[in-house]
């Protein structure tokens, strides 16, 4: 072909997306997918002779990974089908004319037969997991939207053993059920499905059903869908139906350029560890293993160490007739993200958005701790800043002649049931979860710039004594470096 069509198609994306209304967009959760990225995921799938490739595209916008899918087939690059059908699911009217309008445009030049349909997918999908599977191949963009625990959908999804909480998930267990043993399944999703307790369900669904092929990440979050001003980071997935679970290949680029791509292999067991009953889905981004992953010494939960994580428990917006931007005889501490910076307690900070201080009383009594000893981690950090978790010590004589404190919801917070830590396991606490080897491996698991209390419960840690150790070194050396840190932790976890 003289112009391969996806570029045609991608024009008429540009052409279109900015007159779809945003509140329609949000409602169908529809993003729809640049030619690079298109051409990218049609390049994951192995060569294949087979005869008849039945081809899924659910959720297809205006055809560009179909285009991209037939363009690569046209070439002869790799696929030497003699015909193909595809099924192009698009629930959107607007967008359905330019999909049939597109894929119309290759009936001249490929022995190939369409269907536009206009059906939910999931209702559809699910009524045809019941039958023979039918699919060789699926490339997905889907909708990235929560699924309401009482709607239709989730109710449908049950009756066919798929639990998950958004359209995108849904979008690629359905997918996958409808595949021939051996069908590959290409998908560009949100990377969030990669850890978490919501998404263990799912993921547990696509690991017993398929083997993980291909990740790929891309290193900025905001250029592979940067017409739609998406944040949220995204991966590229490759699985197999039915296929025997081996090596993981793994790339990453900068951007949808491609232009710095780098790939690298990897044994399952380092992308979901042998013993993880979450099934979480790490993403190496480098052939060395860091100093968490090598170190025997980092194998505790906070759980098994008697360490409580919990999300800071006043929710300011709830309790707003009671914070005060002045603390006064009447009020505690009410801490903040704001008042963190460089392992430094800002407190009562000028200028600060909500306040300094809750009044005490019968009402925010049962949300406050008692003064003492805390570890907090910051629950959102910027994707511009340094590290993702960013810890510091409370201390209780920053607060003299106070009984409570009070932790705003965008902190975490490390105690024991819900009193003081002793002081070096706070500080051992904090200058652990500020090393680089934390922030490198917190990354293989978590494509958010939030820091939740579940994840921070989930990771592993040194055991108290080694934790007490690295407190206590790193208070007799005062304000510490980043290199200092990593050089104390890595000194007594090996």
């Amino acid at each position: 072909m003289p112009i391969q069509l996806l570029d045609y198609a991608d024009s008429v994306r540009r052409a279109i997306t900015p007159g779809i209304a945003l509140k329609r967009k949000s409602a169908l959760g529809q993003f729809m997918t640049p030619a690079p990225v298109a051409r990218f995921m049609a390049s994951l799938f192995p060569p294949s002779a087979i005869t008849t490739c039945t081809l899924l595209d659910a959720g297809a916008g205006v055809g560009a990974l179909t285009c991209a899918f037939l363009d690569r087939w046209a070439a002869s690059d790799g696929f030497s089908f003699r015909n193909a059908q595809i099924d192009a699911y698009e629930i959107d009217p607007a967008l359905r004319a330019h999909l049939d309008r597109m894929l119309a445009r290759y009936l001249s030049r490929l022995t190939v037969s369409y269907r536009v349909i206009p059906d939910d997918f999931i209702e559809a999908a699910a009524m045809q997991s019941l039958a023979p599977r039918r699919y060789t191949h699926a490339i997905l963009n889907p909708p990235y939207k929560k699924i309401n625990s009482l709607s239709s959908h989730r109710m449908i999804l049950r009756q066919v053993g798929i639990e998950t909480v958004n359209l995108y998930s849904a979008f690629v267990a359905l997918a996958v059920s409808l595949m021939k043993p051996g069908g590959q399944v290409v998908a560009i999703i949100p990377r969030s499905f990669c850890n978490g307790p919501y998404y263990r369900p799912f993921r547990e669904y696509i690991l017993n059903r398929a083997a993980l092929r291909h990740i790929h990440l891309f290193a900025s979050r905001t250029t592979a869908f940067k017409d739609d001003d998406v944040l949220q980071e995204n991966v590229i997935m490759r699985l197999e139906c039915a296929g025997v679970q081996s090596n993981v290949t793994v790339s990453n680029s900068t951007d949808d350029s491609f232009s710095d791509l780098v790939t690298h292999e990897h044994p399952f067991d380092r992308i979901v560890l042998p013993d993880d009953p979450d099934k979480f889905i790490h993403v190496p981004t480098s052939l060395g293993y860091n100093a968490i992953e090598l170190s025997k010494g980092v194998r505790f939960t906070p759980d098994e160490l008697g360490i409580g994580v919990s999300t800071g428990p006043v929710v300011d917006f709830r309790l707003i007739e009671y914070i005060r931007e002045k603390p006064d005889k009447s009020t505690v501490p009410l801490l903040y993200p704001g008042h963190f910076s460089d392992q430094v307690t800002h407190w009562p900070k000028e200028g600060i958005k909500r306040g300094n201080a809750i009044q005490l009383n019968e009402e925010t009594r049962r949300w406050l701790y008692p003064n003492g000893f805390y570890t907090v981690v910051r629950r959102f950090s910027s994707k511009e800043e340094q590290r993702r978790i960013m810890a510091s010590v409370v201390r209780p004589d920053k607060f003299p002649a106070v009984d409570f404190l009070g932790f705003e919801n965008h902190l975490n917070v490390f105690h024991e049931d819900k009193h003081g830590l002793p002081e070096a396991l706070a500080y051992g606490l904090a200058i652990f979860l500020n090393t680089t080897a934390v922030d490198e491996n917190f990354r293989r698991f978590n494509g958010h710039t939030q820091v939740n209390a579940t994840d921070l419960r989930m990771m592993k840690y040194p055991d108290r004594r080694t934790l007490t150790a690295i407190g206590e070194c790193a208070r007799s050396q005062g304000t510490l470096s980043q290199a200092k840190m990593d050089a104390i932790a890595q000194g007594l976890t090996g």
